[in-house]
């Protein structure tokens, strides 16, 4: 406080000035001025370390003080008990609100219930729903149909559904394993023939064998003494043999057997004598093998009609054509010249029998594992019976052409 003097009436009097203001008449407490918090000074690392020590070691905030109330604090010394009762807010926002990641999601969890119960939101959510379902259907579609799809259509024409079986008959062998031949059988010097030009097929005679109008005419003589053992025409009998003597240098994974062919042969069409008809020295069965129509009826597949009637002269349903039976679509994809006479003919035993050849050894088979002859043989006619009088004609052929029967 300040002290003031005036001469008041002749006299020197003083007066007492306060050095703030009085507290105002009514006794209400004034609220003390809060001072301005000054920027602190930038940490040194000591300070940091400090700091951070000191933080892990503070309690986390009351109730109270959470919800905003901080600690009371009393004005300047004399202020009075009004001012203790006053208190300030403590900013704890993260105390509160949360992390920034669950705001998010329960901002967004609110905006689409309020979306959805809108009229937009109540017409759109319902496709949305129902594009998640397509969508969820499709790839369980695409992981499971190819485990429930039939496999393709068998090259013969007897296939059915319900013939069909999973697993290798016969105890898993191959026939004549104990001691079939593995290449071209007989006295012959075939094994040192060279490959022939050409990806997979032959383009004219194999070098090392002597020239012939007909490239499997150079057997003649083999297949003669192999054909008083087995029975099997002679002009089939070098159709097979030549037919492994190309896939031995074409597909040499493969190792396919004669006696495989010939079976297939023997149990399509008796090699190529099924209908009355006969293979002429060219090869060619007249008149022509042609099958039932594949209608459905009888046990047989139902296919319609795939090449136009050009192959088998049948516009409505396919048919299994030539000594070794192929349905029209499956010689459109595999057909072969064996021959080179510029002509895929299914009714030429020479090109069916290389043809079938190259069928088996698809996907890269080896025909000397029982389980990859047996699935080769069933793709060929997906029928146990099938498979099971083939496996027996082979294992018959392999071990007959092995005597000494003349």
């Amino acid at each position: 406080m300040g002290d003031t003097r005036r001469v008041v009436d002749g006299e020197e009097r003083s007066t007492i000035r306060p050095l703030r203001p009085a507290v105002p008449p009514d006794g209400a407490a004034r609220p003390a001025p809060v001072p301005r918090p000054r920027p602190a000074p930038a940490p040194t690392a000591a300070g940091r370390a400090a700091t951070t020590s000191e933080s892990a070691t503070t309690t986390a905030p009351t109730p109270t003080e959470a919800a905003g109330a901080g600690p009371e604090e009393s004005g300047p010394e004399g202020s009075g008990p009004a001012e203790a009762g006053r208190r300030r807010r403590v900013p704890f926002a993260h105390a509160v609100r949360g992390p920034a990641h669950r705001r998010l999601a329960g901002g967004a969890a609110r905006a689409v219930r309020d979306w959805s119960r809108r009229p937009s939101g109540r017409t759109t959510l319902p496709g949305l729903f129902l594009l998640a379902l397509v969508a969820v259907t499709a790839v369980a579609g695409a992981l499971l149909v190819p485990a429930v799809v039939r496999k393709p259509q068998p090259v013969a024409a007897e296939a059915t559904a319900t013939s069909s079986v999973n697993g290798v008959p016969e105890g898993g062998v191959v026939p004549g394993a104990t001691g079939a031949p593995s290449g071209v059988p007989g006295a012959t010097d075939l094994a040192t023939a060279t490959a022939p030009p050409g990806a997979g097929q032959p383009t004219g005679p194999i070098v090392g064998l002597t020239p012939a109008s007909r490239p499997a005419d150079a057997l003649a003589g083999w297949a003669q003494q192999v054909s008083q053992k087995t029975d099997i025409p002679v002009i089939a009998m070098q159709a097979y043999g030549y037919a492994e003597l190309v896939l031995g240098q074409t597909h040499r994974s493969c190792q396919l057997s004669w006696t495989t062919l010939a079976a297939i042969g023997y149990v399509e069409s008796r090699h190529g004598s099924a209908n009355g008809a006969s293979l002429g020295p060219d090869g060619v069965a007249r008149p022509e093998i042609v099958g039932d129509p594949l209608d459905g009826q009888g046990g047989r597949a139902r296919i319609l009609d795939t090449d136009q009637g050009r192959l088998d002269h049948d516009t409505v349903y396919d048919r299994a054509l030539g000594p070794m039976q192929f349905i029209p679509s499956t010689w459109q994809e595999i057909g072969a010249d064996a021959d080179n006479d510029g002509v895929k003919n299914p009714h030429d035993i020479d090109d069916a029998a290389l043809a079938a050849g190259q069928y088996l050894c698809k996907g890269g088979r080896n025909m000397t594992i029982p389980n990859d002859w047996w699935t080769a043989i069933l793709s060929y006619n997906d029928v146990r019976r099938y498979a099971q009088d083939v496996f027996n004609k082979a294992d018959e052929y392999g071990r007959l052409s092995r005597t000494n029967r003349t």
